[in-house]
């Protein structure tokens, strides 16, 4: 028989392996969307003119004064107070026009959206950011001044727009587009500056990030996917390292990068029951937020 001391030091070197492993299920390759046809998705090439329109509004209107007014708009007021369950069910009304590959309702993205990732084994927290990700599309209910403030792939302003960005020829019609420092390379930033320090098309991703970084327990990874889920340009494209840095934004990355199959592969699963799916969400919401968000 092995000493107790032997025995308990290989069962304390079990379980270190064991949150090891959990704490990097996050980030394990994404095994829902192993038979779909990728090619499939995204394709604003053959999207309708209602993607199409969108892109060129937002393009011409998301400007540098705008973006600062947005963020000094943002500090000012709380736009509501409720739940997250209860900002899920008031959203559900808004299709977003932005996107090429689903009309269903935001409930059943969400919640397609979170069930892949529960599918996939993925921790819980990562399960609620998939059902929260897209909830800063109230902005659309709170007075925004159009879809094009609130949905849609977002971008750098105050730097030359990147050729990696969907439509980019549209941005022609933007003030900013021959602005003597807006269309340079590095335009207001500096190399390397880190993406925190830049300001991003405003919308649903980066409201969102800032009414939860303090009203919630997700870790930071989770912030990230909320924040940088739309970013397509640098997530999927490889464009603006010229100001990502390479410790935090690397980071970041890798959570989006993780995230993205989730949100963008499961718009053409199933049809989810919101009814029978609330008490399970519910609970896992009650791990990670208040009763009761300010908005």
């Amino acid at each position: 028989m092995a000493p107790i001391a032997t025995s308990l030091e290989a069962i304390s070197d079990a379980v270190d392996e064991v949150n090891t492993l959990k704490g990097k299920v996050w980030d394990a390759q994404s095994q829902f969307d192993g038979t779909k046809d990728k090619t499939q998705f995204r394709r604003f090439e053959d999207a309708c003119d209602r993607v199409k329109n969108f892109y060129k509004e937002q393009h011409e209107k998301q400007t540098v004064e705008f973006n600062i007014k947005a963020r000094v708009e943002f500090r000012k007021k709380v736009r509501a107070r409720m739940g997250i369950w209860e900002a899920i069910e008031k959203l559900n009304t808004l299709v977003d026009d932005s996107d090429p590959d689903t009309s269903l309702t935001q409930i059943e993205h969400f919640l397609q959206t979170a069930e892949a990732i529960r599918r996939d084994g993925k921790p819980e927290w990562m399960q609620v950011v998939g059902l929260v990700h897209d909830l800063g599309k109230l902005l659309y209910l709170f007075g925004s001044e159009g879809q094009w403030d609130v949905v849609g792939d977002t971008f750098v302003v105050g730097c030359k727009y990147s050729d990696k960005i969907i439509y980019s020829k549209t941005f022609a019609g933007n003030p900013d587009f021959k602005d003597a420092v807006y269309s340079t390379e590095y335009g207001i930033y500096q190399p390397h500056c880190g993406l925190d320090n830049v300001m991003l098309s405003w919308g649903h991703d980066e409201y969102l990030y800032h009414v939860l970084k303090d009203q919630s327990s997700l870790p930071e990874e989770g912030l990230a996917m909320i924040r940088y889920h739309s970013f397509y340009p640098w997530h999927r494209e490889g464009a603006y390292r010229h100001l990502a840095n390479d410790t935090a934004d690397e980071k970041y990355l890798a959570a989006v990068r993780a995230f993205n199959p989730y949100d963008l592969y499961s718009k053409n699963d199933d049809l989810v029951d919101p009814v029978a799916l609330k008490p399970y969400y519910t609970q896992l919401i009650s791990k990670f937020f208040p009763d009761v968000i300010e908005w």
